[in-house]
């Protein structure tokens, strides 16, 4: 990406707001650095990394805060001067600390999260951590227990500083020399200890001056009892360093050693401080508008066969405007191309925004290119464009004496042989600089050399011919800023396939140019160009009104979408609700059957007035249409309502209207209203799906047992019969095979314990004979 269009669209005070929302200072130095990338897997995996931070956030678990920036250390780790300090060896504690909180949490729901837990795989530092916890306290020090000698050393220490207070408290006492001292306390000068003795007092003791104060009224006086005890102080102070340099030492050796891992996991963090700065991004768009955005998906903006970029807001003004904690409401914009466009022309007049729609759509086409989140719609798509180069602002150089005009076609001429479809120009008024006439011939050679190179381009401009050239030409469409036609002030909405007036006069009075110059102005004009200005001002008065309409019409939309979502949660909550009913009656029935405790007659008659009352209390039926009888075929799967399963077609009965179906083993005849293929989208059980599968009887049900154990079978038996009687079959088979009998033996043990079963025996040889049972119910 050429600098000039980076700089032109303002893309480097983007990675500035960007950078304000990371944690750290090398996060927001990582955030500075970004750049568009040319590669679409590189874009496409960053934006997956940030769908996965994202939801991760949300689950609340972890949350990212202020770290230390260890670059330093971490590139020095293997020099051969590296000579870190306990300042050094905090800083990295912090850093592994939080990445080990962040490693663990991730992995807690790492099936959810498959990159930032795959493929950011890295060995964890282990030996450093451990090494860094144990030995570096919060306040940067050495802890006593870094190592036996640190803390036989120090205790002893402690010792000295005990003897030593307690004999100077004995020689105060016994000398009367408390009003000598400046303070009563001992303390420590050159790592000795001496006492603050009033500068008046001078001479009066033995022993050592060592200082003075900054007023010369207190000098520090090492007594001549405490000589021994300093020197042994001393000697303490030494092995305690002695004993710090061999632990510097061992944790530079596990540093050392686990150099590869402490960077991958370095990498690691700064990855994530990026994507909070991307969070923070995405609230501020979602909390400085009230539309529906692309989502918590990160406003990612899919990348696809067209340009749709709805309700496209210039990502600049809405930080700003956040930044500044502005009222102001700032407008979106529809920018889209059909299949068909290579080339967006943009009319009308000054002020009205067809600079900023040029820009809205260079900066988010560069903040996609560089996986940022962006400010549109839902429901938005963008071409993959590998260059985007921007001919905005003045390009005038005084130093090499190129002007405005030379400058933009010195830039077009640099990049022209390597212009294709992959690239996006944004041309702001092209060709002003020089003859009108002559400009816009020029302006539209070049549309016309980019239409050939199939190069995407968005052009604003006033030329009367370039206008006309958006109208005429396939592969151009042409678009109009829209102005309210009462008070001349701009709406800041496209309107597409028309061209608008440029309205110089109208905002030049509206920004307080003398009447006069305007009346003059106006009696230049030619005749001819004021009744095409009426008639552009007919046209843009007809499009403020069709937005009107449909903004009016999307607003209604979206009432409606709103009430169908509350309609259709509400639905789904009392289809759960008579399942659990219907389920919890039913179960009690079987087990009342089960029991004898009510005859199978009286159990039909409550399970018949079961379905009565269903039917009576359903308010609402839901049609379900039937499914395609040519479309059926054997051996495809279909998703039977009642059961709310799938299952596999083995027969189909046209006539009938009905198929049997295997459900995971199960067999059974389904009318083809109680089915759909799968494909479509599967419903939830409904309320007459349930009653349906009640009414269903007189259809053969078969169980296949075969090949099972006798106690799965058996379990898988208990079930068939409670779902035969509940859906009300007199008759079922059930398949054992032959083999040694066992299987066939416990299956009749079971019927035989069934009260609901009139009787039961083995099928006919050409039915299966010994390996098959029939069953029939009362």
């Amino acid at each position: 990406m050429d600098e000039f269009s980076l700089q032109a669209l303002e893309f480097s005070k983007v990675l500035q707001h960007l950078a304000s929302f990371s944690k750290s200072e090398a996060g927001k130095n990582a955030c500075l650095m970004l750049q568009p990338f040319s590669c679409l897997k590189d874009i496409e995996h960053f934006q997956h990394v940030f769908d996965e931070y994202s939801l991760w956030k949300s689950k609340g678990n972890f949350a990212l805060h202020d770290f230390p920036d260890i670059r330093f250390l971490l590139e020095n780790i293997s020099a051969q001067n590296f000579d870190p300090d306990t300042d050094d060896f905090w800083a990295m504690r912090e850093v592994l600390k939080l990445i080990k909180n962040a490693y663990t949490s991730l992995h807690i729901f790492e099936k959810e999260f498959p990159i930032l837990c795959g493929e950011y795989e890295f060995d964890f530092p282990e030996k450093s951590y451990s090494a860094l916890v144990r030995c570096i306290a919060d306040d940067a020090s050495f802890k006593d227990e870094s190592s036996p000698g640190l803390l036989l050393v120090r205790n002893e220490l402690r010792g000295l500083h005990q003897s030593c207070l307690r004999k100077v408290k004995e020689y105060s006492e016994q000398y009367n020399i408390g009003h000598y001292l400046q303070d009563d306390y001992m303390t420590i000068v050159g790592d000795r200890y001496v006492l603050p003795l009033k500068a008046n007092f001078k001479g009066r003791l033995q022993g050592i001056i060592h200082d003075y104060s900054r007023t010369g009224e207190t000098l520090y006086f090492e007594p001549m009892f405490l000589v021994e005890l300093n020197n042994r102080l001393q000697e303490l102070k030494q092995e305690e360093r002695e004993e710090i340099q061999k632990i510097i030492h061992l944790i530079k050796e596990l540093l050392f050693s686990e150099e590869q891992a402490l960077k991958q996991a370095w990498e690691f963090l700064l990855l994530l401080d990026v994507n909070e700065a991307k969070c923070g991004l995405a609230e501020v768009y979602v909390a400085k508008h009230k539309t529906q955005l692309q989502g918590h998906e990160g406003f990612c903006v899919p990348f696809g066969e067209t340009l749709t970029l709805e309700k496209a807001y210039h990502p600049l003004l809405l930080l700003e405007n956040n930044k500044t904690k502005s009222s102001i409401q700032i407008q979106p914009i529809d920018l889209i191309f059909r299949k068909q466009d290579k080339i967006l022309v943009i009319s009308g007049g000054n002020s009205g925004g067809k600079t900023v729609a040029l820009k809205t759509l260079g900066l988010i086409g560069l903040m996609c290119l560089a996986a940022l989140p962006v400010p549109v719609a839902k429901g938005s798509s963008i071409l993959f464009f590998k260059r985007i180069h921007a001919f905005i602002g003045d390009e005038q150089s005084l130093d090499d004496h190129v002007s405005t005009f030379t400058g933009q076609i010195r830039h077009l001429a640099a990049i022209w042989e390597s212009l294709d479809s992959s690239h996006l120009l944004l041309l702001d008024e092209f060709g002003a600089g020089t003859d009108p006439s002559q400009g816009a011939a020029l302006a539209q050679a070049v549309l016309d050399g980019l239409l050939e190179k199939a190069c995407y381009a968005v052009s604003a401009t006033h030329f009367p011919a370039l206008k006309s050239y958006a109208l005429t030409n396939q592969g151009v469409r042409a678009a109009s800023v829209l102005f309210d036609e009462n008070s001349k002030k701009p709406l800041y909405k496209l309107a597409y396939d028309q061209v608008g007036a440029s309205k110089a006069l109208d905002v030049a009075r509206e920004h307080g140019l003398a009447e006069s110059i305007l009346v003059k102005a106006s009696q230049y004009l030619l005749v001819d160009t004021k009744e095409q200005d009426l008639v552009i001002a007919k046209l843009n008065a007809v499009a403020v009104e069709r937005e009107k309409e449909v903004e009016h019409l999307q607003k209604e939309l979206q009432k409606t979408k709103q009430k169908r979502e509350q309609l259709q949660e509400k639905y789904e909550k009392e289809i759960k609700i008579l399942q659990t009913e219907f389920r919890e009656k039913s179960q009690e029935l079987i087990r009342a059957w089960k029991t004898e405790k009510v005859s199978a007659k009286e159990t039909m008659k409550k399970l018949g007035q079961l379905r009565t009352e269903l039917v009576k209390n359903e308010t609402e039926k839901e049609a379900l249409p039937e499914v395609d009888e040519k479309a059926l075929k054997i051996g495809i799967e279909v998703f039977h309502r009642p059961w709310n399963k799938k299952a596999l077609i083995q027969e189909i009965d046209t006539k009938a209207k009905k198929v049997k179906i295997n459900l995971g083993g199960v067999s059974m005849w389904a009318s083809f209203k109680d089915i759909e293929i799968t494909g479509s989208s599967v419903k939830q059980t409904s309320k007459i799906g349930v009653i349906q599968n009640l009414s269903q009887t007189k259809s053969s049900f078969t169980l296949d047992l075969r090949g099972k154990r006798a106690d799965l079978a058996i379990t898988e038996l208990h079930q068939f019969l409670d779902n035969a009687l509940l859906a009300g079959y007199d008759n079922v088979e059930i398949i054992h095979g032959r083999g040694t009998g066992a299987l066939r033996k416990a299956v009749h043990e079971v019927l035989k314990g069934y009260a609901v079963i009139e009787s039961f025996s083995l099928a006919t040889e050409e039915n299966g004979g010994d390996g098959m049972t029939m069953v029939t119910f009362r």
